[in-house]
């Protein structure tokens, strides 16, 4: 009989497909170099070309007497390393993407985390503010704040002159201007 290396690649399958490991071997031997060359060439990269061969030869050692090949070996192992190199392209491009995420995550949200809870913190300062604000003075100021109605329509509303709701807001502003800072009615005006 001839030795393993002799044999072809559908004589060396049949073999291996029925335990006989010096028949992997051949075939590994013989299809290593090849394979690897062509991932590498797809990849440009030593360590993930390996890392492609390797595993579609672990694919192989796997299956051992269930494996099919039902097209010629070579055309079959390029096909295997192929459709690894597409999953390793994907598996990287969602990997990329995560870690692109991560990073604008990193660099803008914990600002945007911190802008949150510092804008929380100023609305509820300033309607504590609006709160103690004279009656008639809170009513104005909260129909043209939070209601945005002109001043002719608060007056309409109010049953009251429009220099008069003038009169009210300016003077609305002023005591918060004075008790919350002009930053502060910077954030409640944009």
């Amino acid at each position: 009989m001839a030795t393993y290396s002799e044999l072809n690649d559908q004589e060396l399958i049949a073999l291996f497909r029925q335990g006989k490991h010096a028949a992997y071997e051949v075939i590994y031997r013989r299809y290593w170099a090849v394979l690897f060359r062509h991932a590498r060439r797809i990849l440009q990269s030593d360590e993930e070309a390996k890392d492609v061969v390797q595993d579609i030869f672990m694919m192989l050692w796997s299956k051992g007497p269930e494996l099919f090949v039902n097209t010629s070996l070579p055309a079959f192992l390029y096909s295997a390393v192929r459709n690894k190199i597409f999953d390793l392209i994907d598996r990287n491009k969602v990997r990329g993407n995560y870690l692109a995420s991560l990073e604008a995550y990193i660099d803008h949200g914990e600002l945007t985390t911190d802008n949150l809870i510092r804008e929380k913190e100023l609305n509820e300062r300033i309607e504590q503010e609006v709160a103690l604000l004279p009656e008639k003075m809170r009513q104005v100021f909260e129909l043209s704040r939070k209601s945005h109605l002109s001043y002719k329509e608060i007056a309409e509303k109010m049953d009251i002159t429009d220099n008069t709701v003038k009169k009210q807001m300016n003077n609305a502003l002023k005591i918060l201007r004075m008790k919350l800072g002009i930053l502060f009615l910077y954030f409640l005006f944009f």
